[in-house]
């Protein structure tokens, strides 16, 4: 019943398995102050190779140096070229505009570039702002209101920042009898 030559022809899970060949172990690594390290032959690139005091200066030396550029390339892009600038004017226009980072973008016509009469108008101030922000400048879109625009400017533009180097951080109304000359003001 259980004595079955059929199985007897095929080959079992273990025929034919030979096991590997031990590996040889590795020759100790010889110094200078062991007499064999003498009586060997010599490899010819022995002394290209470094220590593993070298090693290890050589791979703490290039991490220090690797730290030092990462926070060098965050503080170039990062840090604000200019720290909390101000400019009062009267918002033109704001827009909520990107693909994957959405911020608020919009211009400003400055206040002393309209009221200016002996140079030339030198151009609208163009700004980037966040979520936060963008709303309430919008609201104040073409309402003939005076703004205080307190601003940072980076030395690039960053994605999530917005698409210009100036950034407006804060935002309030204004009284225009504080900032127009005595010639524009409403008496």
């Amino acid at each position: 019943m259980f004595n079955n030559d059929e199985d007897d022809d095929k080959e079992g899970f273990y025929d034919g398995f030979e096991p590997e060949e031990p590996r040889k172990p590795r020759a100790p690594r010889l110094h200078p102050d062991d007499p064999r390290y003498w009586d060997r032959e010599p490899d010819q690139w022995e002394h290209l190779r470094p220590s593993r005091f070298k090693r290890l200066v050589i791979l703490s030396g290039a991490g220090i140096l690797a730290l030092i550029l990462i926070w060098l390339t965050g503080m170039f892009f990062l840090s604000p070229a200019v720290d909390d600038a101000v400019q009062y004017g009267y918002i033109d226009h704001v827009e909520r505009s990107g693909t994957i980072f959405k911020t608020y973008e919009g211009n400003m016509l400055p206040y002393k570039t309209l009221h200016d009469t002996t140079r030339v108008y030198s151009g609208d101030f163009i700004f980037s702002t966040s979520e936060k922000l963008g709303p309430t400048l919008r609201a104040f879109q073409n309402s003939g209101r005076p703004l205080r625009v307190e601003y940072r400017t980076y030395r690039y533009a960053l994605p999530w920042k917005g698409n210009c180097r100036t950034v407006v951080v804060r935002v309030d109304t204004v009284s225009p009898d504080s900032i127009l000359p005595a010639a524009y003001r409403n008496n």
